[in-house]
């Protein structure tokens, strides 16, 4: 398939930069916009090392084999650099600091947006298109742009999109978002693309295997070097660990405590003393939380009191809960039943109440 002719009403075609990851998502995406008649150039991102799980020499390899099928221009922007110092370093940092991050947020918006819209002003074009699951709305009434969930809620990536701001959804499209992961692949079978059956990742690109830890330790050495006591509420020392990294909120397993006469829980993690304090289960509810460097998609936090539907997870069912802004811009959520395993260094992100569907904005689990 080649891109369309020039229309009589559409001349010169307008110019559209997409994302292109090498998966199939990016691809169908950009198929489609190529479909609408635009001028599309494909942007692969080289972010890491030829390990990971995406952003490879391999995926780039995809990308341009189906840039070369859709007949678009291509190009690979070689961001390892920055990627490393915005998404890895930063990782590894909160980590050490007792925080579990979440680096697809930062990906998203510093590279997807950010850095790629910086991209696409060099090659005339206004727009950037990805190939998330998510809706953007235009508001004309308010001129604003509002962001919702896709269609298909089971591959919704809404959450790892909170931190966009006005300016970079005003210059995003979003094709796949009315489309279910099905109905993505079947079009790229019938448009002949090259990763229309190619698997999914699903763990973080620079940690291919999952381990945590061993990414950290890399990254900074001096981690290696790191242990503590792993203490019950009462302080009894119960193990001894080799570093705080190596530790989330809510964790059961692999806490390497031999003489528990029941299932523990990390409950809180103490990187100023090395000390990881665990207990039962029902400790980690909570009813409040403490939400810091809060983005609100309209571009202002409300000015009162705003009930809404919090999500604390990727994978958590987003909870009914009461938003409260403080002096400082923060946010004191207040749950109105109780959630568990509220995770400094996480995301929460703010949904309408009714439909939990409109994203309202988001911030980072601060306490």
């Amino acid at each position: 398939m080649s891109a369309s002719s020039e229309s009589p009403d559409r001349s010169p075609r307008e110019r559209l930069v997409v994302a292109m990851s090498g998966g199939v998502d990016s691809s169908v995406a950009a198929a489609m916009l190529a479909r609408e008649g635009y001028e599309v150039i494909g942007v692969t991102m080289r972010l890491s090392g030829d390990a990971s799980r995406c952003c490879s020499l391999e995926d780039a390899d995809d990308a341009r084999r189906v840039a070369d099928t859709l007949g678009i221009r291509f190009f690979v922007a070689n961001y390892a650099r920055q990627f490393r110092e915005e998404v890895i370093e930063a990782f590894a940092d909160e980590y050490l600091a007792g925080r579990t991050p979440i680096p697809c947020v930062t990906c998203n918006s510093r590279f997807k947006f950010d850095h790629l819209m910086s991209r696409a002003d060099v090659f005339g074009s206004r727009t950037v298109a990805t190939g998330h699951y998510a809706r953007i709305e235009h508001d004309e009434a308010s001129g604003r742009a509002r962001l919702f969930r896709s269609r298909d809620r089971r591959k919704d990536q809404s959450y790892f999109l909170f931190e966009l701001t006005q300016e970079q959804l005003s210059r995003a499209r979003f094709p796949l978002g009315e489309m279910s992961k099905d109905e993505v692949r079947k079009l790229a079978r019938e448009l002949g693309l090259a990763t229309a059956d190619k698997p999914e990742s699903q763990e973080i690109c620079f940690v291919p295997d999952g381990d945590y830890a061993a990414v950290v330790e890399a990254v900074r050495p001096e981690a290696k070097k790191l242990g503590g006591e792993i203490v019950d509420a009462d302080g009894t020392v119960l193990a001894k660990h080799r570093g705080v990294h190596r530790f989330t909120v809510g964790q059961r397993h692999g806490l390497g405590i031999d003489n528990a006469n029941r299932p523990l829980y990390v409950n809180r993690i103490d990187a100023q003393t090395g000390r990881i304090i665990v207990g039962d289960r029902e400790e980690l509810d909570t009813k409040t939380g403490l939400v810091q460097r809060v983005n609100w998609i309209c571009g202002e936090p409300p000015g009162e009191a705003l009930r809404a539907r919090v999500q604390i997870r990727h994978r958590h069912e987003a909870a009914l809960a009461v938003l409260h802004v403080t002096a400082n811009g923060r946010v004191r959520v207040e749950f109105e039943a109780p959630v568990q395993a509220l995770t400094p260094g996480q995301a929460a992100v703010f949904y309408d109440a009714e439909n939990n569907c409109e994203v309202l904005g988001g911030g980072w689990i601060e306490a």
